[in-house]
C-alpha cells in the first residue's frame, strides 16, 4: 500500500491499480486535496503498462459522502468566495471528464453509502460493483444546493426519470433498487466488493487496450455527445447555487445537525 497523500492510498495488484479514498473520519468526503490526488493517481497509473484497469473505492463503510461541506462553508468567509466555488466546481468537472476520457476501464467498488457528488464520481466509472449494504442518496435539495455535475451523469446512465426522482425527493436508493435501475451493475457480499472488482480487472486485461479506448470514446463522447456540454452547464450551476441564502442555511443546518429553516416567497 502506498499513500500519495494523507487521504489517498494506492495499491497495485496487476492487472489492477486501486485508488482508495482513506478519510473514514469524514466518511470519505471530497476535499480539494482528495480530488487533486485522485487525478494524480489516475495519471500515475496511466504510465503503468501492466495496470490494465483501475479500481476506485473507499475506506471503511462509505464509498464517498460527497462534497466536503466544511470547505464550502469556510470559503464563504473569503472575499473571493464566488471565484473559489467556481474553481472548486471546475476542479471536480475536470476530474469527471478525465475519468470519462481515461483510456483504461475504471471499476467503482462501492463499499457502502455513496452520497451527492460521490455519485458523480461513481458514475464516471465504467462499471459499478456494489456491496449488499450500499445505499445511494442525492441530498442536495435538502441542503439548498444543486447537483449540477451528478444530474447529467444519472440521466446519461439511466434516464431523466430516475434522475428527477432522486434529485427532487432526496430519498435513499437501496442496493437492490440501484441494481434494478442500472446505477449498479452487480451486487456482492460486503466483504467481496474489492475482490469482485479485481476479477473484473482480470477480465478487462484479456481485451486489447486500444479496444477499450475506442469503446469509451464511442459511448461517452459519441453516444453521449451532449454530456460534456451538460457537465459544463452543471458546473456553473453548482457554483452559483452555493452563493444563495438557501445554500448558506442548508449547509449550516447540516453541520450544526439541525433542520434547515427555509425562507419562503409568495
Amino acid at each position: 500500500m502506498i499513500a500519495i497523500s494523507d487521504n489517498i492510498q494506492l495499491r497495485k495488484d496487476a492487472p489492477s491499480g486501486s485508488i482508495i479514498i482513506n478519510r473514514p473520519n469524514r466518511r470519505n468526503a471530497l476535499s480539494r486535496e482528495i480530488i487533486d490526488s485522485i487525478r494524480q493517481a489516475l495519471e500515475d497509473f496511466y504510465q503503468e503498462s501492466n495496470v490494465r484497469a483501475i479500481i476506485l473505492t473507499g475506506a471503511g463503510n462509505t464509498f464517498c459522502s460527497g462534497t466536503d461541506l466544511e470547505e464550502v462553508r469556510d470559503s464563504a468567509r473569503e472575499p473571493n468566495a464566488m471565484e473559489i466555488w467556481h474553481q472548486d466546481a471546475s476542479r471536480f468537472q475536470d476530474l469527471i471528464e478525465y475519468m470519462l476520457r481515461y483510456p483504461k476501464p475504471i471499476i467503482a467498488a462501492v463499499n457502502g453509502w455513496v452520497v451527492g457528488s460521490g455519485v458523480a464520481l461513481m458514475l464516471a466509472a465504467d462499471v459499478v460493483i456494489a456491496s449488499e449494504s450500499a445505499q445511494l442518496v442525492m441530498p442536495e435539495s435538502k441542503l439548498g444546493l444543486n447537483a449540477g455535475l451528478t444530474a447529467p451523469l444519472i440521466a446519461f446512465r439511466t434516464g431523466t426519470g430516475l434522475a428527477t426522482d432522486l434529485l427532487i425527493t432526496g430519498r435513499a436508493l437501496s442496493a437492490a433498487r440501484g441494481l434494478e435501475t442500472g446505477l449498479f451493475h452487480e451486487i456482492v457480499n460486503d466483504e467481496l466488493v474489492w475482490a469482485r472488482a479485481q476479477e473484473l480487472a482480470i477480465d478487462c486485461a484479456q481485451g486489447a487496450a486500444h479496444s477499450h479506448l475506442l469503446t469509451k470514446q464511442l459511448l461517452n463522447e459519441t453516444v453521449g455527445e451532449q454530456l460534456f456540454m451538460q457537465l459544463s452547464i452543471g458546473s456553473a450551476n453548482t457554483a452559483s447555487a452555493r452563493t444563495t441564502e438557501a445554500a448558506i442555511e442548508g449547509i449550516n443546518a447540516f453541520l450544526e445537525k439541525r433542520r434547515p429553516e427555509w425562507a419562503h416567497s409568495g
